[in-house]
């Protein structure tokens, strides 16, 4: 490490210190003064005031830390950049675990979408999860054509208008040693990894931060990540849904109707909605396994944003018990979750008179409503599991720009929640 601030937590609100955040500095040591109130929310801001002085070494120190505040800390001290150096209390073996996935989600949900096409995140997501347990992961892909080959119409749908090709990826984590053992958990992630919104084309603002579109992606594959790093003992398999939603002669186009592998035929009426296009191919393959809790975790609307800002991921489910599960999850490692609507009758909330229905509603933003019915759209898909399925809409995976709390970039919000859920 290069010089390193000592960083401790105090009660004393008597001694000198500055900005909401509460930090004073002795010689080599910060001080965070911690007031009544959300302890967690007042380290991470206190840890975004020391980044912002260029600070990027830290030993934390002292009484009064618990795991999670550390955790917090983290959140705050990390950029884009990737280069904060930090100790944790007792060198706790944890808590660099959760910061080596998580740095590995960041990592790729900020790379440039001209580094991170459809194809390295697959290769990328592969190769990593297969190095950490090379002889309990298998894994194969289905590249360009032979997605069409295969029935997988939403990926290869909306892929098609990028000189780089679509990808679905399945990726088999199976410590058991049983070739015939069932599937837990299949994580299902929207893997678009950059997203001009088709012709539906975005506006350059709106377009700038795209290359986060592949935040379920990386947010699945990292919890997974974690929890085969803590001795994940059952099988679960991955299916990441991988393509650039380009504008070309080949890409789709508004009126189309694609018919999924289930015989649902889905009238395209918004080129931008087209996350649930390649997730539903993912809820299929997750079905065809026989998983017994399907999770699919994605970038999907700016209605949950809407909804939620960006302190909470939004949770939907048709399982009440699924939907506990996750909210104890996100509970017992302190990340924001909020359940929000969902029922049967969101199915037929985006009619078409061409098709089963209509991938949205011809409206901007997809009208009210736009994350439930997008959840709607997704549990056409979903089947009946006997565990449940669960989709999470990720409004707090990724900071459109830096605020008291975050830096501009993925957060990793959501990591923790999943790998918790994995137990």
């Amino acid at each position: 490490m290069s010089k390193v601030m000592k960083v401790v937590l105090t009660h004393d609100s008597a001694a000198a210190h500055w900005g909401d955040a509460s930090v004073s500095f002795d010689g080599d040591t910060a001080s965070i003064h911690l007031s009544d109130g959300d302890h967690g929310r007042q380290v991470q801001a206190a840890a975004r005031k020391l980044s912002s002085q260029g600070i990027r070494s830290v030993c934390l120190c002292g009484d009064h830390w618990t795991a999670a505040l550390q955790w917090q800390f983290g959140g705050g001290f990390q950029t884009a950049k990737l280069d904060a150096e930090i100790q944790w209390l007792n060198d706790d073996a944890q808590l660099a675990r959760q910061w080596q996935s998580a740095t590995w989600l960041r990592e790729l949900v900020n790379m440039t979408p001209e580094d991170l096409s459809p194809e390295v995140l697959a290769d990328r997501v592969a190769e990593k999860l297969t190095e950490l347990a090379p002889d309990k992961v298998s894994s194969k892909q289905w590249v360009g054509e032979a997605l069409l080959a295969a029935g997988w119409v939403g990926i290869h749908g909306v892929g098609r208008g990028s000189e780089r090709p679509p990808v679905m990826l399945e990726l088999d984590y199976n410590p058991t040693g049983d070739a015939d053992a069932p599937v837990e958990v299949a994580l299902v992630g929207k893997g678009i990894t950059f997203d001009s919104g088709g012709y539906s084309i975005k506006p350059s603002a709106s377009m700038v931060a795209m290359k986060c579109d592949m935040g379920g992606a990386a947010t699945v594959a990292s919890a997974l990540h974690l929890a085969i790093a803590n001795g994940l003992d059952k099988r679960v398999k991955l299916f990441l849904c991988c393509a650039e939603n380009l504008i070309s002669g080949h890409a789709y186009k508004l009126g189309d109707i694609l018919t999924y592998k289930n015989g649902t035929s889905v009238e395209i009426v918004n080129t931008d909605a087209e996350g649930r296009l390649v997730l539903a191919d993912g809820l299929l393959a997750a079905n065809e396994a026989g998983a017994k809790r399907i999770i699919n975790a994605a970038t999907l609307t700016g209605a949950v944003m809407v909804a939620l800002g960006d302190d909470y991921n939004g949770l939907f489910g048709l399982h009440d018990g699924a939907c506990n599960d996750a909210l104890a999850a996100a509970a017992e490692v302190d990340e924001g979750l909020w359940r929000l609507p969902l029922a049967k009758f969101h199915q037929a909330k985006c009619p078409s008179a061409f098709a089963d229905t209509a991938n949205s509603r011809a409206q901007k933003g997809g009208g009210t409503g736009g994350a439930s019915n997008a959840a709607g759209f997704l549990s056409r898909f979903a089947g009946e599991p006997e565990n449940g399925w669960l989709h999470f809409d990720l409004a707090a995976c990724y900071a459109d720009s830096s605020n008291g709390m975050w830096s501009e970039g993925a957060t990793a919000v959501g990591m923790l929640t999943l790998a918790q859920l994995l137990k």
